[in-house]
């Protein structure tokens, strides 16, 4: 008999910015995530895990992912606009 491996062993889980959004929120990693959020933060966080161009679509890594959104401080509703840069004052 062949042994099964451990949940966390083998090749990367590799998922849709769709399918990322949902299992993040189905998971409890975040309360509410959309697969346009994780596109803006691929583009625009360079800490952001490593994604992947499959065809049409991007794909990133849910070993990583999760890590990421779970540190992840969230800022929603937030206007950074109104405050001043820091080291500055208003």
């Amino acid at each position: 008999m062949v042994p099964m491996p451990e949940a966390d062993e083998g090749g990367p889980e590799m998922l849709s910015f769709r399918e990322l959004a949902r299992r993040l929120v189905a998971d409890g990693v975040v309360p509410r995530m959309s697969n346009q959020r994780v596109s803006q933060l691929a583009r625009e966080d360079p800490n952001f895990p490593k994604v992947v161009r499959i065809g049409r679509s991007h794909a990133v890594d849910y070993r990583e992912a999760r890590p990421y959104f779970a540190a992840r401080k969230s800022r929603q509703g937030q206007r950074t606009d109104l405050k001043p840069p820091p080291g500055e004052e208003a």
